[in-house]
């Protein structure tokens, strides 16, 4: 059974953990969570992750014309969820980049690590569907501290 790391920082800003409770509809028809749901539960994370630094996915959209589409996706399914469970999803950035963010992310059901990723993330021009640069804002709040 593995541990949430405590001592180790992330490299850019703080992790962010979202608490996930298992419904009927995540499960399959061997009432375990459905492999792709755990993707879907890391999505979430990420999209709430940036909520709290006030930044919504709409407003990038809308406001900047930029979005994020995942490039690359590496996971490991440890242990299944169940129905019921309560799980928490925590999110670090590992690598920042010019117009791309990678991020590790763990799901927990209590102390046990479930499931784990390494999820690249990239930021892309709506118009012309190439990849732009995060904008200065978001790279600001995303940076540790003692980097800004």
């Amino acid at each position: 059974m593995s541990k949430r790391p405590s001592t180790q920082p992330p490299l850019a800003a703080e992790a962010f953990s979202l608490p996930v409770r298992v419904y009927y509809e995540d499960t399959d028809a061997a009432g375990l969570v459905y492999y792709a749901n755990y993707l879907r539960f890391c999505e979430r994370a990420r999209t709430e992750w940036l909520r709290s630094l006030a930044f919504s996915q709409q407003r990038l959209m809308t406001d900047e014309g930029i979005a994020f589409v995942v490039r690359s996706v590496e996971a490991r399914y440890r242990a299944p969820a169940r129905l019921d469970d309560l799980l928490a999803v925590v999110s670090r950035i590992s690598r920042l980049g010019g117009a791309s963010l990678e991020f590790d992310q763990k799901i927990y059901r209590k102390e046990e690590l479930i499931f784990d990723a390494r999820i690249t993330i990239a930021c892309i021009d709506i118009a012309g569907q190439r990849p732009a640069p995060l904008p200065p804002a978001l790279r600001i709040r995303l940076l540790p501290s003692a980097q800004s």
